[in-house]
């Protein structure tokens, strides 16, 4: 007698009581990461770190306002305005040690900022040359797909997710420029990245360029050759691959052939940047799992060909990599979407326990699976394997590890994926791209060894089907282990849904830090400033070394029109008037921060349309203070595009202040020759004044906001008269 299921293959979903609540539990949001609570660090990007004292309302000038209460050292109370919500960020610094609160009005703060600039004006100097030359020099322009890469992507047996299209279509469009590509493809373990990489792959043999796949293992090297045979089986392409699992001589053949442009595609290790090894035509670099790569070995690559596609495969960027995206150094694609009928892996944390294992490991087994043992030290590998034995004697198990020959370790690889064995015992040799839909249970020794990537990757060996996948983290009773493999383990139990790869790296950027971007040290400086006011720090540092440094950048980029010229990154406002939520508009304190920061992140007028509506539909019409407020929004997107600096509404006076470096080409561009246009209409009622190097513009009389948005809109199209 079979079940509808068993005939099928089709495995209803599992619907136990523990999953509803773990499941509510792990769908924490970027939004709650960065959700401020009274008493938390916060960093004030010109004032430094103090705690966070809640929203207090004041009053100015006979109205009330809501202010943002910062407290440094000696009890010293800053009132910061809610427009300026977004210069104040939640720490995020390196666990361990709280920060050092800081003095205000102090120079401790600028003067560390200044340094942390310079570091990283050093730092991005390399990041940009390099970039700079890739841009300068001229790449392959692919030509469109034709009839045989159609042919190819429709012989794909899933449906692609959305995410894939989306990625596909970005990694060809790509291609077919003539600077050379450089995308990182950034999706969990399983989402088919691998798929994405063949139709680049293809795309480039299509236009007789040889393509070269550069992979962490050589047990990853060899199932991407045979996952590349089976799905360019139909077509006339030679594929190879080199890594020590093959003989010398074979190797030497095909490096020969390689040379001759025999072979379309080269698969191998780190072999592939051996000096030996010269392509006659390459066209494409894949790079997979990049993570797994010592820096030395990708800047060997990134040298070795300037003017070829790169196209970067990973699930867990590490924090630098994740850092150029960013930045914006490189292109950045996510595959969110999980494919159909796959189920978040179940993840839990235990001490070694011989009756836990025994279950795991019998549980699976009789579901007709198979399971992974993951143990990172070859000393004790056989003791594990005798252990099991001891415990489990009808179970089949196997040993695996990176020091046996490369022919037994092929063979004992291809039996445990034809199904020979219950148990494969191994070291984290197995952690990349291995894809094995039978084996669902890993089981991980010592876990807290491992980095946060690393664990991730492992757990993604599991998961590949439609079953439902038990990750087992087996480390020290959670006291004895360091603030950081703490955790480690705790993020990797608590985001454990589907896609959570891109959320694990942001996690892994907050433990570890960005490092530096180019070389093999960590930074000291994000410890220091937290990682908000390093990033604000870093964007401000390329803008200002691209001005400066590298203005031929800035000409290659296509003539923007004068509204989208952005002179100024910020600009702050200060205003008298009743500007805020009300409490009894909304009466939830952490929901009015939430939407404060959400409205002061928004930088178009179409999103501030969509952000009152649904304020609108949440909770009623707004009341004028709220209107009021989204009206200095849209005045500060205006004063954004006109490089103001600084705008004070107060006493029915308008002040002005635009960008403060003289020798900015601001002032030799249209929009400020549109704004003398608007003063020589208006001589009788505004005046232009220099005082301590900075250019002021006063207008006074100014009844309403509504005024000031008419002059802004106005000096914005001051030619038009």
């Amino acid at each position: 007698m079979y079940t509808d299921h068993q005939i099928f293959d089709r495995y209803h979903k599992f619907s136990l009581k523990t999953d509803k609540s773990r499941s509510a539990r792990q769908s924490i949001t970027i939004k709650e990461l960065t959700r401020l609570n009274p008493g938390d660090y916060v960093v004030h990007v010109d004032h430094g770190i103090g705690r966070f004292g809640g929203l207090v309302t004041v009053e100015e000038n006979g109205h009330k306002q809501e202010v943002i209460q910062l407290v440094y050292r000696d009890n010293d109370v800053l009132m910061v305005n809610i427009h300026s919500l977004h210069r104040i960020s939640k720490y995020k610094g390196q666990e361990g040690e709280p920060p050092k609160i800081h003095k205000l009005g102090h120079a401790t703060w600028s003067k560390m900022k200044e340094k942390t600039k310079k570091k990283v004006k050093d730092i991005a100097r390399e990041l940009i040359a390099l970039y700079a030359k890739r841009k300068a020099e001229p790449g392959f322009a692919f030509s469109p797909d034709s009839y045989l890469q159609t042919e190819l992507e429709a012989s794909f047996i899933y449906e692609d997710t959305p995410d894939q299209v989306k990625s596909t279509l970005a990694v060809k469009q790509d291609m077919e420029e003539k600077t050379p590509m450089d995308r990182l493809v950034c999706g969990d373990v399983g989402f088919g990245k691998t798929e994405i990489a063949i139709r680049a792959a293809f795309k480039a043999v299509t236009d007789n360029k040889q393509v070269a796949i550069l992979v962490p293992t050589t047990i990853l090297a060899l199932q991407h050759y045979h996952t590349f045979r089976e799905r360019l089986a139909d077509f006339p392409v030679r594929i190879e691959h080199v890594s020590r699992l093959r003989k010398s001589a074979e190797v030497r053949q095909v490096l020969k052939d390689t040379q001759a442009g025999k072979v379309n595609i080269l698969i191998g290790t780190h072999r592939l940047i051996g000096k030996d090894v010269e392509f006659q035509d390459m066209g494409l670099l894949i790079i997979d799992e990049e993570q797994r790569f010592g820096v030395a070995v990708k800047e060997k690559l990134k040298r070795l060909k300037v003017n070829v596609d790169t196209l970067t495969l990973t699930a867990t960027p590490i924090p630098r990599t994740l850092q150029f995206s960013l930045m914006g150094a490189r292109d950045l694609s996510i595959l969110n979407t999980p494919p159909a009928n796959r189920h978040p892996i179940f993840t839990e944390l235990h001490t070694f326990n011989q009756e836990i294992i025994k279950e795991a490991i019998l549980y699976e087994v009789q579901r007709n699976g198979q399971v992974f043992f993951i143990n990172n030290r070859v000393q004790n590998i056989l003791e594990i394997e005798s252990l099991l034995n001891r415990i489990l004697p009808d179970i089949k198990t196997v040993v695996a590890h990176g020091q046996m020959d490369g022919a037994a370790l092929e063979k004992i690889m291809f039996d445990f994926i034809n199904g020979d064995f219950d148990v494969l015992i191994a070291t984290t040799i197995i952690e990349s791209g291995l894809d094995i839909p039978n084996a669902n249970t890993i089981i991980i020794n010592n876990a807290h060894q491992f980095g946060l990537s690393e664990l991730h990757q492992l757990r993604g060996r599991v998961g590949r089907s439609n079953k439902k996948a038990f990750c087992y983290l087996l480390a020290p009773p959670i006291t004895t282990l360091t603030n950081d493999a703490r955790r480690r383990l705790k993020i990797l139990e608590e985001f454990s849904d589907l896609g959570s790869g891109f959320q694990i790296a942001m996690q892994d950027l907050d433990i570890r830090g960005a490092g530096n971007l180019l070389g093999g040290e960590q930074s000291g400086f994000i410890a220091d400033i937290g990682y908000e006011t390093y990033q604000r720090i870093l964007e401000e540092a390329l803008l200002e070394l691209r001005e400066s440094e590298f203005p031929e950048l800035i000409k290659e980029q296509p003539p923007q029109s004068p509204e989208n010229v952005q002179f100024v990154s910020d600009c702050q406002i200060e205003t008298d008037i009743d500007v805020r939520f009300p409490d009894d508009y909304i009466t939830n304190i952490a929901e009015r921060m939430d939407l404060y920061r959400e409205l002061d992140n928004i930088k178009a007028f179409s999103k501030l349309e969509e952000f009152h509506k649904n304020l609108d539909d949440r909770f009623g019409s707004l009341p004028t203070e709220a209107l009021s407020l989204l009206n200095i929004v849209r005045i500060r997107i205006n004063a954004l595009q006109l490089g103001i600096e600084k705008l004070s509404y107060k006493n029915r006076q308008i002040r002005i202040n635009f960008v403060s470096n003289q020798s900015s080409p601001y002032y030799q561009s249209a929009t400020f020759s549109n704004v003398l246009q608007w003063l020589q209409r208006h001589q009788k009622t505004a005046r232009m004044e220099e005082k301590n190097g900075k250019l002021w513009l006063k207008i006074p009389k100014v009844a309403r906001m509504d005024d000031i948005l008419t002059i802004l809109t106005d000096m914005r199209g001051a030619e038009s008269g």
